[in-house]
């Protein structure tokens, strides 16, 4: 969403520039760069998958290879990434980590061959630092710049069992060399990776992510019953565990009978089982009609949605490096109440768009929760506030033209710009 949102600004301005979707077709709830319908997919993930298994895959004929990356059976794959365990994404990720000497070599080649046949890039930017061991050879066979991208890495390798573990930071730490800028979308997660590292201070420079602000807009009026708000991935490293029995302790312990809890977000099958776990949890505190489950919303979905809340919390238990779902509800009007951690408490001192509050825990969000619904005119500020705060900090164009700044200062970035 945030190269989307970035590529379609910088289109705007005159630029040139193309995304080559890895391992899946881009999943976007508005409209995409023009032409990126009909770009093929680079690494699909099927193809990665079946070569990391079988080393028949390694040779098959380019037709098969097309098949295997139709549109339908890749966001069938998205749907099932449950299936793929902890030991098979250590493997692939170091092998990406190791992309020369790896049995994704074919896959490799094809991305080459595109951007030295078709693309011609001044410069290419890497939209993960996952992805870093790609820079080397590109560098060295089309001799320009990288820019890589940094988005909430470290929860990943973090995840990974730990014969993989170590050696995937150790190899991550050195490919990130190659990189002639490597770009965070906080302050917080550059001074946190900066640290995790080993890297100097100011290494990796800071561009906030944007959004597209068409559409985002304050209700015209408030909802009919205090609404809470949750978008995000419906898992527990977000905390969605924390938010629902922050919900049933507002309702049932500091007395808000006429609350009510809107949960929306993507849910894959892996995410299935705390679901059904949350909803009996929800039946047996008598809240189940009081609250909604919405998986997968379009863009104009999610801004109806977002505006028919009073309060909006997603109470990530990790280090996130962002957090671009507050900004799109405050961009809506809508305060936040979050964990004073990670890029949350820099968002909101920022925006003025809400409050945190100093535990991932369910009773301080519920009573944060609780206090704000008891000051309309305190919230009203934060809403007005927050919104116009967002259009100067965390727009698309504001995001652009910090990207423009940024890659002024390498050679050959004034034409074309492929993101990956």
């Amino acid at each position: 969403m945030r190269d989307n949102a970035l590529a379609i600004e910088l289109h705007k301005a005159g630029e040139e520039v193309t995304i080559l979707p890895m391992y899946l077709p881009l999943m976007l709830d508005e409209e995409p760069l023009p032409g990126l319908d009909n770009t093929e997919v680079f690494f699909g993930g099927i193809n990665m998958y079946l070569q990391h298994k079988l080393s028949f895959f390694r040779k098959t004929p380019a037709f098969i290879d097309k098949m295997l990356n139709s549109t339908g059976l890749l966001r069938w794959a998205a749907r099932h990434s449950h299936m793929t365990s902890a030991t098979d994404h250590g493997q692939m990720c170091l092998e990406m980590l190791e992309i020369e000497g790896s049995g994704f070599r074919k896959e490799f080649e094809k991305l080459l061959v595109w951007l030295e046949e078709v693309g011609k890039p001044d410069v290419v930017c890497l939209s993960t630092a996952l992805q870093a061991g790609l820079a080397d050879e590109i560098k060295a066979r089309l001799g320009i710049p990288i820019i890589l991208f940094f988005q909430g890495e470290a929860s990943f390798l973090d995840s990974l069992p730990e014969s993989y573990r170590s050696r995937c930071w150790s190899r991550m730490r050195h490919r990130l060399k190659s990189a002639d800028l490597l770009v965070s979308p906080s302050q917080f997660y550059s001074a946190y990776m900066e640290e995790r590292l080993g890297f100097s201070n100011g290494s990796i420079v800071v561009m906030p992510n944007g959004i597209k602000m068409d559409g985002y807009a304050a209700a015209a009026n408030p909802p009919k019953y205090p609404t809470i708000g949750f978008l995000a991935r419906m898992c527990r490293e977000k905390g969605l565990e924390v938010l629902v029995d922050g919900f049933i302790h507002l309702r049932t312990r500091l007395g808000d009978k006429s609350a009510r809890l809107r949960i929306a977000g993507a849910m894959t099958a892996g995410d299935i089982h705390l679901v059904k776990a949350l909803k009996k949890r929800l039946a047996d505190a008598g809240l189940q009609d009081v609250v909604e489950w919405l998986p997968n919303l379009s863009r104009d979905e999610k801004i109806d949605f977002l505006q028919s809340l009073s309060l909006f919390s997603v109470p990530a238990t990790y280090p996130e490096a962002f957090g671009l779902y507050l900004v799109e509800a405050i961009a809506c009007g809508v305060p936040v109440v979050q964990p004073a951690t990670a890029s949350f408490t820099e968002i909101v001192e920022t925006t003025g768009g809400g409050v945190c509050v100093p535990d991932i825990d369910s009773t301080s969000l519920a009573e944060s929760w609780h206090s704000l619904l008891g000051e309309p005119e305190k919230m009203k500020v934060m809403s007005e506030t927050g919104r116009r705060q967002v259009d100067a900090h965390y727009s698309a164009q504001h995001m652009s033209r910090k990207f423009l700044e940024l890659t002024r200062t390498l050679p050959g970035t004034t034409k074309d710009i492929t993101h990956s």
